[in-house]
């Protein structure tokens, strides 16, 4: 029988909760010292129909019941382990989750090899001592063949990227997503099903990863998921791009869609280079190859030749600013920058963004040179001043308070534009075409010295050290006309980053 609980818990009560749990956080499982204080807590809330019975409390240490809040104790457990899986890294998929839930045994396996056997408008698949059968059903307008099933957990995987073939999960997994999901799905029912395609035996999950992810971590063990047999991949893969970009109402995070589609056009690029035809290749030419073969759109095929040249300057192998590059498109204390933020500034400022005429064999085309130069100059900005950004840091450290102003938003945009006009000065490039290619050259050690000396100047700039809340932090939330007017105004000047007077 269950005991049901005063209004407030006695120390009888409190024994027999410990006698349960022993002196352990149930958020966590950690001990809790004998000095530090137990507090007790609603495992299911009351919002949630919680009961208020003893069966429904367990202890907590203070500090982990404080920054709970309001979430019901299951979920706040389940929310410590989720910040743990993420903890890994920016670029996790539906398959780095599936192996962490292997690796804490919650599942036996996944990705396991079926098979499938077709028989007129039925499919059978078989994996182990799983067999089931299901309609088929036949795509009107492509004629690829697709079933839909409740598959369970052992014979999924993520559609990604794998032995060299590009896969179509086109993002990465989301915590805010994946959390929120999971509430709820605690009382909503899930409306459509993931999406997957059958290949190499596989069955690979390319569209609703979200949901099977949080899903995952409220328990379930099968899932509602709609599977392409014949699919042409290209096509699937544009469709899908299509309808997370395009047609979404949400529209993609930048970095994930510059990493898809820049590593699928890097690709498709090396094969057209490598195309015997006696033809002269160039990147203007594979673009509009591109736009007649795989029937792009002007601004499509542009969006992948900026996803591809992006691609290559935050190769984070050579690039020291990337791992401060958020995989979304909201910068974080954690990750400051993000792709569209740059696109606006260093990118429009320093890469020639159009593709070029040049024939790629030709000793004229300086693309590698003009990534390399603009790789470099990232690398000093990360030396000269990101090297000390430190997200565990807020505005009172007066050295995280003036990164926070140099690598806002609008202030980059500005003063991107105003570095610009040093360099072209500093490299003697007075030219308005020469301008407009800055890197698109060799450039000498003795070249990066004079621009990491005009690097040095802009983080020198002594309005970035005002005190806090002063004027510049309310400026730097305006337009960014009138932040870069405010900059000229207080000093800061191609002249000034040159060696004039502050």
């Amino acid at each position: 029988m269950a005991i049901t609980l005063s209004r407030q818990i006695t120390d009888s009560e409190k024994k027999l909760i410990l006698a349960r749990f022993g002196r352990k956080c149930y958020a966590t499982g950690h001990e809790i010292n004998d000095d530090f204080e137990i507090q007790f807590d609603h495992i299911k809330a009351f919002s949630e129909k919680g009961v208020s019975e003893i069966d429904n409390i367990a202890p907590m240490c203070k500090e982990h019941n404080l920054k709970k809040g309001r979430l019901p104790l299951e979920d706040f457990r389940t929310k410590l382990k989720m910040e743990e899986f993420f903890s890994r890294g920016q670029t996790l998929t539906l398959k780095d989750e599936l192996q962490y839930f292997k690796d804490d045994a919650k599942i036996k396996g996944y990705g396991q090899s079926c098979y499938i056997k077709i028989e007129g408008d039925q499919i059978e698949l078989e994996a182990n001592d799983i067999k089931t059968t299901h309609r088929l059903y036949k795509c009107p307008t492509t004629g690829w063949h697709y079933f839909f099933a409740l598959l369970p957990v052992e014979v999924i995987n993520s559609d990604d990227d794998e032995d060299g073939e590009i896969g179509l999960q086109p993002r990465y997994l989301i915590i805010e997503k994946v959390f929120n999901l999971y509430r709820h799905f605690q009382k909503h029912p899930v409306l459509q099903p993931s999406l997957g395609r059958f290949y190499k035996d596989k069955v690979l999950i390319f569209d609703g990863q979200h949901k099977i992810a949080s899903m995952l971590w409220g328990g379930r063990q099968t899932f509602e998921i709609k599977v392409y047999i014949d699919p042409d991949p290209q096509v699937l893969n544009n469709t899908n791009i299509a309808a997370h970009d395009k047609f979404a109402q949400t529209r993609f995070y930048s970095s994930i869609m510059v990493s898809k589609l820049g590593s699928q056009f890097g690709k498709q690029f090396e094969d057209y280079k490598n195309k015997e035809d006696g033809q002269k290749k160039s990147e203007s030419g594979f673009l509009q190859y591109l736009r007649t073969n795989e029937q792009f759109t002007v601004a499509e095929a542009n969006k992948r030749f900026y996803s591809f040249l992006y691609n290559l300057v935050l190769d984070p192998e050579v690039n020291k600013v990337s791992g401060l590059v958020s995989k979304s498109n909201r910068s974080s204390t954690e990750y400051p920058l993000t792709v569209d933020m740059l696109s606006k500034s260093l990118f429009s400022n320093f890469l020639y963004r159009y593709p070029l005429e040049e024939d790629l064999a030709s000793s004229r085309y300086l693309r590698e040179v003009e990534v390399s130069n603009t790789v470099q100059l990232f690398n000093i900005i990360f030396e000269e001043a990101l090297f000390a950004w430190d997200s565990k840091k807020d505005s009172r450290d007066t050295t995280q308070n003036k990164l926070s102003r140099m690598f806002r938003s609008k202030s980059i945009m500005s003063w991107a534009e105003i570095l610009k006009d040093a360099v072209a000065a500093k490299l003697d490039i007075i030219d308005g075409d020469e301008k407009a290619m800055l890197f698109y050259r060799e450039l000498s050690e003795s070249d990066f010295e004079k621009i990491r000396s005009i690097i040095r100047r802009l983080a020198e700039w002594s309005v970035w050290k005002s005190p806090r809340d002063s004027e510049i932090d309310r400026v730097l939330a305006d337009n960014k006309s009138e932040v870069k007017k405010y900059m000229k105004l207080k000093g800061l000047t191609a002249g000034y980053l040159l060696g004039a007077p502050d």
